[in-house]
């Protein structure tokens, strides 16, 4: 070492080359001084024990004993290891035994000296020169970095390295750790490789308490913003997969929605999930779009905010309904539209439903024909019912509105979607949380992972609350079909712009040419609880309110033909003639106070069923007396009185009671025609 730093201070070069050499030397010295050291004992012994038969007897006892002892000192370390030192010591023993009693040169014991000595030195030599190349590689680096996390015992399986992924297994001490004990450690483990948390995964064996796969993801592949240019499956079928982004190792991010009898997979509900700024508007709008690109499959979708994300995408839709008495009728349609739709896929012979329902019935195996011939009904194409922003309609239908759908409608071929920012307990119960399998989870506040994610994924390394809404776009996604190992694998979905508004412009277009029209037996239900509130999609999409300049040329043109501009209602009515006489309660037409006109008992059945007619043609299925306050100024009524003819219309059949206190649904009148 001395020499080493002459050198770095300018000795002699002589000098310091053999400093140098013998610095590195030193490490691979120990099993030639052993050897030397037992020729000198060998020498030794001779001259001592020479012609003692009891110093060969205690030498080979000695000999025995000094193997057994190293076997068992060897038990920790390698299999490998244990047997090369209980060689070692057995043939170096069992020499100094020989060398003791018949004398070091004597032959053969001297030739074994010369030639066996020098053998097993190099072998210990080549053994530490080929551990130092195998810690430089990574094995000594794995079992370091093990060493640092808690996890020194554990053992490292051969690693599987693929594109930006590395798999490998790992099994803890038994019955010292179990898996807990990696996930508490990934955290540290992401700190020693200088990587982000959710780069490092751990997948539990289900069969084993202590054996897993630990994944590294090196470099996150999802820093960069990848825009939406289009759907990823024009014309295919709903069953195949919806492709919403990438993993953060460059895999397609994808899910499911009908079940497949064939794969094993049922259908699903899904709840997308994430707080203000997280990206879950770019997160639907990637969804919505596969979901149109469909060729079997229609959308009912309520949103409370006037459609803002998806206004380029209504003319595709079948239904789509704004926020608050819209979303009740919604919401009424989707619950009758389960039994009739299970009814006709059981009549069709379908446990669930799949893509040849969606065609014309013309197979012997799928008719409902008794006679067994094909029956040639319509297909019934997959529904998903949307609901956007659902917390506005949980707090206004409460917070098991959806909890009917979601557990009834999987065996019906409708899948329900639920879009929200924080599904708790306060919001949604948990009956209907429990029947939402799938989600995709997007950066939220840390203490409401629990609520959108199992334990056993945010056990594996899943953490949206590290994201919050700095990361738009990354998500978990949990759903049936996708490996079970991918759940705690981080995505990001496309982003959506300006630019991407014409390409779902011709998308929505393409839907209303080619894609599914409802089927009668959901069209039937539908419209028996929404009545003309459902129309279902057109062939022009939908209609847009005429333009200013046209209402003032129609005023024109009447004008310019003498005709007055009056009411249709007030066309008929003499303005010359004397006003009726005046009436009990037109003192006070006041809304909300008892007193009021009191109508014969006639007279009030026609203007009630006039007011519901005038609120079915509008679309206004769900109403309480707060909808009749216009109606009864107009009318001179009070609210009780509404309030009685409520009730007298739920017994003759015109209303339905709903899940709302003081809400009634109006019964079409043209259901049973």
């Amino acid at each position: 070492m001395a020499g080493y730093l002459a050198q770095q201070q300018g000795g002699p070069d002589g000098a310091s080359i053999g400093a140098y050499l013998l610095h590195r030397a030193k490490p691979h010295l120990p099993p030639w001084l052993a050897w030397a050291g037992t020729g000198v004992a060998g020498a030794l012994g001779n001259w001592r024990w020479a012609d003692s038969a009891a110093a060969g007897v205690g030498l080979t006892l000695a000999s025995v004993a000094l193997t057994g002892v190293t076997w068992w000192a060897g038990k920790a370390t390698s299999q490998q290891r244990r047997l090369h030192s209980a060689i070692t010591v057995a043939a170096g023993s069992a020499w100094l035994t020989a060398a003791c009693l018949a004398g070091p040169a004597a032959h053969p014991v001297g030739d074994l000296y010369l030639m066996g000595g020098p053998a097993l030195a190099l072998s210990w030599n080549i053994r530490m020169v080929l551990r130092q190349n195998t810690d430089a590689t990574g094995e000594g680096t794995d079992k370091g970095l093990l060493e640092k996390v808690g996890l020194a015992r554990a053992q490292l399986g051969a690693a599987k390295v693929e594109p930006n992924r590395v798999t490998a297994s790992l099994a803890v001490e038994a019955g010292e750790q179990t898996n807990d004990d990696v996930t508490k450690s990934l955290g540290r483990i992401a700190s020693a490789l200088d990587l982000p948390t959710s780069a490092v995964r751990y997948n539990p064996d289900p069969s084993s308490s202590r054996r897993g796969e630990l994944v590294i993801v090196p470099e996150d592949m999802l820093a960069e913003v990848v825009e939406w240019e289009g759907p990823s499956n024009l014309g295919g079928s709903i069953a195949e997969p919806l492709v919403i982004g990438r993993y953060d190792d460059g895999a397609p991010l994808v899910m499911w929605l009908p079940g497949d009898p064939e794969a094993g997979r049922n259908s699903t509900h899904g709840l997308i999930a994430g707080g203000t700024g997280s990206g879950k508007g770019d997160t639907a709008q990637n969804l919505l779009t596969e979901i149109l690109s469909r060729r079997d499959v229609i959308v009912w979708l309520s949103d409370p905010k006037a459609f803002q994300d998806f206004r380029p995408l209504l003319p595709g839709l079948d239904w789509a309904a704004e926020g608050g008495t819209p979303t009740e009728v919604l919401v009424a349609a989707v619950e009758a539209a389960i039994p009739a739709r299970t009814r006709w896929l059981g009549a069709h012979g379908y446990r669930q439903w799949v893509p040849e329902a969606a065609e014309q019935q013309t197979s012997g195996k799928h008719t409902c024909r008794p006679d067994g011939r094909p029956c040639g009904c319509p297909g019934m194409p997959f529904l998903v019912a949307w609901f956007e922003e659902a917390a506005n309609t949980l707090r206004r239908m409460g917070d098991d509105a959806f909890t009917g759908i979601a557990q009834e409608a999987r065996s019906a071929g409708v899948s329900l979607i639920v879009s929200l920012q924080r599904p708790s307990y306060d919001q949604m119960s948990t009956s209907t949380r429990a029947s939402l399998p799938s989600v995709i989870a997007l950066g939220c506040d840390p203490r409401d992972e629990g609520f959108v994610l199992p334990d056993e994924v945010l056990a594996a390394g899943a953490h949206p609350g590290a994201w919050g809404n700095r990361r738009p776009g990354y998500c978990y996604v949990v759903s049936p079909g996708i490996p079970e190992d991918r759940y705690a694998s981080p995505g990001r979905t496309c982003r959506f712009t300006h630019r991407a508004v014409p390409v779902m412009e011709l998308l929505a277009q393409w839907a209303q040419r080619n894609g599914a029209t409802a089927d009668p037996v959901t069209a039937g239900a539908a419209s028996s609880v929404a009545g003309r509130a459902y129309t279902g999609r057109t062939a022009t999409g939908t209609e847009q309110p005429a333009p200013l300049h046209a209402v003032k040329d129609e005023e024109d043109d009447a004008m310019a033909d003498n005709r007055l501009l009056v009411d249709p209602e007030d066309a008929d009515i003499d303005p010359e003639a004397e006003l009726p006489d005046a009436e009990q309660g037109d003192d006070t037409p006041i809304f909300g106070q008892e007193t009021g006109r009191k109508p014969s008992p006639e007279e009030a059945r026609r203007l009630f069923a006039q007011a519901l007619e005038e609120f079915e043609q509008e679309g206004r299925m769900i109403v309480g007396p707060v909808d009749f306050k216009n109606w009864c100024e107009r009318n001179n009524l009070s609210r009780p009185w509404v309030s009685a003819q409520l009730k007298e219309a739920y017994q003759e059949g015109r209303l339905e009671a709903t899940n709302q206190t003081g809400r009634w649904r109006i019964i079409p009148a043209l259901t049973a025609a």
